[in-house]
């Protein structure tokens, strides 16, 4: 059995209870070298065998899969954050069907929920956004055209990029050219949740000098959006004045 794990955003505590008995259980696990806290490999069995994705083709990682299904071993493919963002787990759950192997995905807490939580904030306020555009940059992987994030930007939602920490530049001038204004408030969230995580307040405009001031190239979150602002209404859920399924509102 193929298990497909979400090894969450970086603190050890914040897999779940599942994902880590997948892991103690297991007799393979690939993991996602590059990104995961290799502190949750040792959750794994001592016989348990280690391989690095971050070194493996689709190819190589679907062989290692096929092996240990032949031998009856159980197998856990580690992803970092939640394996069906930005996992790249579309086309081995499409190998593995091709071949007739089982599995199974565990959930786990993403990093832009890790990064909400570093900046204790709430992306879904009352009358500033209801509404959350997770994205990237187009880079040395496309986007789709009606995806770009000029188009995105005429929303003014709340946006959470990812993988797109290299391409500031290009970033703040499409947010700006698609309708956010310079100064909307933004953040740089860096290793969300893990020992060393940094966050960095700054604007649209400034988002390309803020990340270069502070060493920052990688491993970060882009957070842009007036939720980053303190002003915003009480929401009418606890409002003593609104009737709702378990509570009769106040004469």
């Amino acid at each position: 059995m193929i298990h497909f794990v979400g090894a969450g955003c970086g603190a050890t505590d914040l897999i779940t209870l599942r994902g880590k008995r997948h892991i103690e259980n297991a007799d393979v696990i690939i993991y996602a070298g590059s990104l995961i806290n290799k502190e949750l490999l040792q959750y794994a069995k001592k016989e348990c065998a280690l391989y690095d994705s971050a070194k493996m083709t689709l190819e190589e990682i679907i062989d290692v899969i096929s092996v240990a299904e032949r031998d009856g071993l159980v197998t856990v493919r580690l992803h970092t954050g939640d394996p069906s963002l930005y996992g790249a787990i579309g086309e081995q759950m499409r190998e593995l069907e091709r071949l007739g192997i089982e599995y199974d995905i565990t959930p786990g807490v993403s990093a832009f929920s890790g990064a909400a939580a570093s900046l204790k904030t709430e992306y879904t306020l009352p009358d500033v956004s209801q509404t959350v555009i997770i994205t990237r940059a187009a880079g040395r992987t496309d986007v789709p055209e009606r995806e770009n994030l000029r188009s995105l930007a005429s929303h003014g939602a709340t946006m959470v990029l990812y993988l797109s920490t290299g391409l500031l530049e290009k970033v703040s001038e499409d947010l700006i050219a698609g309708g956010y204004d310079a100064g909307t408030p933004a953040a740089i969230i860096y290793k969300a949740t893990w020992p060393d995580e940094k966050v960095f307040r700054c604007t649209v405009g400034n988002l390309r000098q803020t990340a270069k001031a502070n060493g920052i190239t990688k491993t970060a979150l882009i957070a842009v959006g007036k939720f980053l602002e303190s002003s915003f209404s009480r929401s009418c859920l606890y409002d003593p004045g609104f009737s709702t399924e378990f509570r009769e509102a106040s004469k």
